[in-house]
């Protein structure tokens, strides 16, 4: 794990820990609205993580040329059976705007990566298709998240479920998803 952020100590060559801007929010929000305390430092503390996994998750796919937005959506079409899928269906299945997916795929095709074309089913429908470039790159950046371990090389895989069953829970009270059946509980 990564020590503490440190401050220097007043000239005296000694660092200090920078307390945690969080904890000190809780405990303002504790002073004054202690029954919002908890899920105010839960809300702070995931839009924090998620700013700090998304420039980890950004520096690995950098010398690729990448954003985390066209990673995945070129892992999206190397996913598929047929390496393409309908620009609506992208949206959906990346949880973003449909002006997002235009805007991405539009980049993506600029370097060769992916190309649009028209459905064959529905002419209206335009499909994106990865390309053999694009393929070989979303291998290459996988491989590249993965050395990175995703940006969370210091979490044990318990403690990574752990997250995505807690974010899960989350995601299923905001509506997104159904929420998950109970399971049965042992030597039953």
């Amino acid at each position: 794990m990564r020590d503490p952020v440190k401050a220097p100590a007043g000239g005296y060559g000694e660092a200090v820990p920078v307390p945690d801007p969080i904890a000190e929010a809780h405990r303002q929000w504790s002073a004054r609205w202690p029954e919002h305390a908890d899920r105010m430092a839960a809300v702070t503390s995931v839009m924090r993580v998620q700013q700090l996994l998304l420039a980890r998750i950004e520096t690995a796919l950098k010398p690729h040329g990448l954003t985390f937005a066209a990673y995945e959506a070129l892992r999206l079409l190397a996913f598929t059976r047929t390496g393409a899928l309908p620009m609506g269906k992208m949206g959906a299945r990346l949880m973003v705007h449909p002006a997002s997916v235009t805007n991405v795929i539009g980049r993506l095709e600029r370097r060769g990566l992916v190309q649009r074309r028209p459905s064959p089913d529905d002419r209206r429908v335009v499909l994106a298709e990865i390309t053999p470039a694009g393929r070989e790159l979303a291998e290459d950046a996988t491989r590249a998240l993965h050395e990175a371990s995703f940006g969370l090389p210091d979490l044990t895989a318990e403690q990574a479920e752990q997250v995505t069953a807690v974010l899960r829970a989350v995601r299923a009270a905001a509506g997104e998803i159904p929420p998950e059946p109970p399971r049965p509980r042992a030597g039953r």
